[in-house]
């Protein structure tokens, strides 16, 4: 059986648990999977972007609602103005005044961009960033995650069940497998961003 879609992969982890009254709890241990590699894994496929256009006066702009990081920011004005990012102290440190003007730089305050000097044109704002994985379910039965790494879910979601029925033992064996494929999906990730020859440094 595959493991491509919500329903085969709770049917595994049945399969593994050799159990049949866990029915209702397996979602909550793929969710719980789904957390951790939310918080570790940064691949390719939750690369994305987003745009926005800037509107006269106003310093705030909406983060996209599935971001986890911001990459990059940038006005695609001629030329690209790429944007500074500064920690909201710095931020308002540096740019104590509300003037307007082509922003420079901007910082992230809740689930809202900020920008300054704060806009004086429509310009269209492109947010470059790394999204959490999308979560399983009966209507989303499937991501990019579970599709090119059916293990990590499946390794993962066993932790969480062991971890459920107090049986140590096998929780920390699957971590363990757990944890080596975590490890092996972010250097695959770096290899394939990076190139696989190693970084060195110039002296002048």
């Amino acid at each position: 059986m595959a493991l491509d879609t919500f329903a085969n992969l709770k049917t595994a982890i049945a399969n593994f648990l050799a159990r049949d009254d866990l029915t209702t709890q397996i979602p909550d241990f793929i969710s719980l999977a789904e957390a951790r590699m939310s918080r570790e894994l940064d691949t390719r496929s939750q690369e994305k972007r987003a745009t926005a256009s800037t509107v006269v006066g106003e310093e705030f702009v909406s983060l996209p609602t599935d971001l986890r990081e911001v990459r990059l920011v940038k006005l695609n004005s001629s030329p690209v103005n790429v944007l500074e990012f500064m920690t909201p102290n710095s931020f308002y440190s540096t740019y104590s005044n509300t003037g307007t003007g082509t922003p420079r730089a901007y910082s992230i305050i809740g689930a809202e961009l900020a920008l300054r000097p704060i806009p004086d044109s429509v310009t269209t704002l492109e947010i470059m960033y790394g999204e959490s994985i999308v979560a399983l379910s009966d209507s989303a039965t499937s991501n990019t995650v579970l599709s090119r790494h059916p293990d990590a879910y499946l390794y993962g979601s066993l932790v969480s069940a062991y971890t459920y029925l107090l049986d140590e033992g096998r929780a920390a064996t699957y971590d363990a497998m757990f944890t080596r494929i975590i490890s092996e999906i972010i250097k695959d990730t770096d290899t394939a961003r990076f190139g696989g020859g190693s970084l060195s440094m110039k002296q002048n």
